[in-house]
């Protein structure tokens, strides 16, 4: 339980972030990756350099510290990133390291005087709780379940199918010959990729076309070609590169962004460009299921 003066620092820096929210976690990555370059392995690096993780960031700790005398206003919040967490496979360990980071940004972009550093420490240890617990849950959850398995498991591209002249479908089977865990029409697995020449791992979200119950799970995957940027880096080597029989590192499903299966309304799917790929796994569903 935060105390009554340590909510009261903490919220006053709530204009502080509004306007160097983005300076500070840009320079919170500089100093992770330098002090910790192995968390390359985990992070997307286009999104680092196109600057989307750190205004994503920026956004969390402003809601953090709009809400942090209701924290449970910002829940939704936390389970919708503790999804990604988990499919990324970040750990307890991982938050002690960020929050260390995190603090350093803040002193050194907002020159902030110990009373403030030490208040949003303490909040800061308050806010990683509820991550580290939601998330065990969703470890375990993900375990537990009949075929399911913990952090990543290694599938086989049985099948790949060329859908367009932008979209390929992969799909992919355990290498290990077991059963795949069920998933909810809308989820995601997270895809590890080790590029010949790369240092570091490339970790993609791709969301499941098909519908549940398959011996196999498919993603279509959108061939990204870059307008005044590089192209995409993981969508073009999938394209390119992996064949049938290659075998790719998978995440257990995640993601909430998902089709009510208890609701009995009409359903209307709206979606553009290969924001279908979701879209699909529902729309089978449904037809699956006569609904």
């Amino acid at each position: 339980m935060l105390s009554a003066k340590t909510i009261e620092i903490v919220k006053s820096t709530v204009p502080l972030l509004q306007e160097k929210g983005v300076e500070i976690t840009t320079r919170f990555y500089q100093i992770l990756f330098s002090e910790h370059p192995e968390l390359l392995n985990i992070f997307n690096h286009t999104n680092q350099k196109k600057g989307r993780q750190q205004q994503a960031l920026a956004n969390a700790v402003y809601a953090a510290a709009t809400y942090i005398d209701n924290l449970e206003a910002i829940i939704p919040v936390v389970k919708q990133i503790g999804h990604k967490h988990r499919s990324l496979g970040i750990k307890a360990e991982h938050y002690p390291i960020v929050g260390t980071c995190l603090l350093r940004a803040i002193k050194e972009v907002a020159g902030a005087p110990d009373e403030v550093l030490n208040a949003w420490g303490e909040a800061y240890g308050v806010i990683a709780d509820a991550f580290i617990s939601i998330e065990a849950e969703m470890y375990e959850e993900a375990a537990h379940k009949e075929g399911g398995w913990k952090d990543f498991r290694n599938f086989v591209v049985v099948k790949k199918v060329k859908e367009s002249d932008v979209i390929t479908s992969f799909y992919l089977k355990p290498e290990d010959g077991g059963q795949v865990s069920s998933f909810i029409p809308g989820q995601y697995v997270t895809i590890q990729i080790n590029i010949e020449g790369e240092t570091y791992t490339h970790n993609r979200q791709y969301s499941l076309s098909d519908a549940p119950g398959k011996e196999y799970y498919r993603i279509s995957v959108k061939k990204e070609k870059g307008v005044d940027t590089p192209d995409g880096k993981v969508s073009n080597y999938l394209h390119d590169h992996v064949e049938e029989g290659d075998m790719l590192p998978v995440s257990a499903p995640a993601g909430d962004f998902v089709l009510n299966m208890d609701s009995t309304l009409p359903v209307v799917l709206i979606s553009g460009g290969v924001g279908i790929t979701p879209m699909m796994s529902m729309l089978n569903t449904l037809i699956e299921q006569n609904s």
